[in-house]
């Protein structure tokens, strides 16, 4: 047996070939992960709950299996967290949320964690999120904040913040997300990782998805995206549980990933929503776009694409969250609530309607025919992921030196969309905070999505690891 290798140092792949291959075991493995989360959490605030001797059980049982000559699956012993938005067996899924702190310990996974788990992974716990997953940022009256391994003082993006911390800071090397407005892409960029959100439906969210159903999927995430693509390859796929479950691929988004084809066209464009762009952000945004044109590939600017694309998502993205708090109105239980996601809620509430959610969603096929239009006869759109800097931990991202909320705006309007898109690191602002270049597919088209997205990754050449640990 050899030493456990540090989780930023070491693919998923190369960490699935030492344990089938006899150099690790699954047990080493997770006593490893569950050494590495003894060690950081008490600072990053990544996991909200673990549970030791489940994941000990869960590993022995794997080595058991792998002695007798049983092949595990293609993630035989990974450990991984789960988002605390999505179900795992053993635990509570209590959404951030004081009101759910003390809900049942489930019985059952969601689709995504039963098939992490079939495919020979071990969970080690939940990993930390904004209540309801309603901002990018991770924090909440339950848990508190969690903190980037970056820079302490920093956001670690969200509303997987526990995942992209626990995952950047080598806690364990893969854990699920969700993505409802950038909720996967904001935290894996502002912590260094590559990272992708599929088309809605192209990994099942059943059993019957809670929160922003018009715009959020669930996926894994990881240090890179051919780490990332492995996991796709083992969550995709129908399910009767989620309605809007995509059909099989016939594809495999590792395999797409091995000599990725360059593209021919790219589409850019600095900011879909019209949002303001901070000066350093679009310096090194076009540093990377003169890149990617030194490297043969046309890109052509464009103008916004979709200025009027927040007010459909804002009605669909709290319009579909009012329901689950309605019956805590005017109850003692919404003061409880996280006082920012109260003030949302309580004002979507005055603004809903049956029009006007079905005006959204209208607003949302037209601006899905507009961004097709405007993506015709390119591989792809690229964008900065973030229009502005990292916010510090509970607070406002910065833009030129202002304090706004805004200074994502090239996230969410890919959810209302449901295009796939992926990021990866594309440099360093001046005070040392990843920044990521996001490539947004064409509908459907989730594994080429992927292939370009490590393609940028190659050319890119970077492989950021995180301080945390000193």
């Amino acid at each position: 047996m050899v030493d456990v290798p540090d989780f930023r140092t070491t693919t998923v792949e190369a960490l699935v070939g030492m344990i089938r291959g006899g150099e690790l075991s699954a047990a080493a493995v997770t006593d490893a992960a569950l050494t590495r989360i003894e060690a950081g959490n008490g600072v990053l605030n990544a996991f909200v709950a673990v549970d030791a001797d489940m994941a000990r059980a869960q590993a022995a049982a794997l080595d058991a299996r792998i002695a007798a000559g049983e092949d595990v699956g293609p993630l035989a012993g990974v450990p991984i967290g789960v988002k605390d938005l999505e179900d795992a067996a053993g635990f509570r899924t209590t959404r951030g949320a004081m009101h759910l702190a003390d809900s049942p310990v489930l019985e059952t996974d969601s689709t995504e964690v039963a098939r992490l788990r079939a495919a020979g992974c071990v969970v080690i716990g939940k990993t930390n999120t904004p209540e309801a997953g309603w901002i990018g940022d991770t924090f909440n009256p339950l848990f508190g904040a969690t903190k980037n391994p970056w820079n302490l003082e920093r956001s670690p993006g969200g509303s997987s913040g526990g995942t992209s911390a626990a995952v950047s800071a080598g806690m364990v090397p893969l854990a699920t997300g969700s993505d409802g407005g950038g909720s996967i892409r904001i935290p894996s960029g502002v912590c260094g990782m590559s990272s992708f959100k599929p088309t809605q439906g192209r990994i099942p969210a059943g059993p019957a998805p809670m929160g922003a159903a018009d715009l959020s999927t669930v996926g894994p995430m990881s240090r890179r995206i051919r780490d990332v693509a492995i996991a796709l390859d083992v969550v995709v796929g129908p399910d009767a549980n989620d309605l809007r479950s995509q059909p099989a691929l016939a594809e495999s988004f590792r395999a797409a990933c091995g000599t990725p084809a360059a593209p021919t066209r790219l589409l850019w464009c600095s900011n879909v929503d019209g949002s303001p762009v901070d000066d350093e952000v679009l310096e090194i945004s076009m540093t990377a776009v003169e890149r990617i044109r030194g490297s043969g590939v046309e890109v052509v600017e464009t103008e916004p694409i979709m200025p009027d694309v927040m007010k459909p998502f804002l009605l669909l993205f709290y319009g579909n969250m009012v329901p689950g708090y309605r019956d805590l109105l005017d109850t003692p239980a919404f003061d409880q609530i996280t006082p920012g996601l109260q003030a949302l809620i309580s004002g979507a509430e005055k603004r809903l309607s049956a029009d006007s959610i079905e005006q959204a969603r209208k607003s949302a096929q037209s601006l899905s025919m507009r961004l097709a239009t405007a993506m015709d006869g390119f591989d792809a759109l690229i964008t900065p992921l973030t229009v502005g800097h990292t916010p510090v931990s509970e607070g406002q991202g910065v833009v030129n030196g202002e304090l706004t909320n805004a200074w994502v705006g090239n996230t969410a309007p890919f959810n209302v969309t449901k295009r796939p898109a992926g990021t990866t690191c594309m440099g360093f602002a001046s005070d040392g905070m990843p920044l990521a270049l996001q490539l947004v597919g064409h509908h459907l088209d989730d594994v080429r999505t992927v292939e370009l997205t490590a393609w940028a990754e190659d050319l890119f050449g970077l492989d950021p690891i995180a301080p945390f640990p000193t």
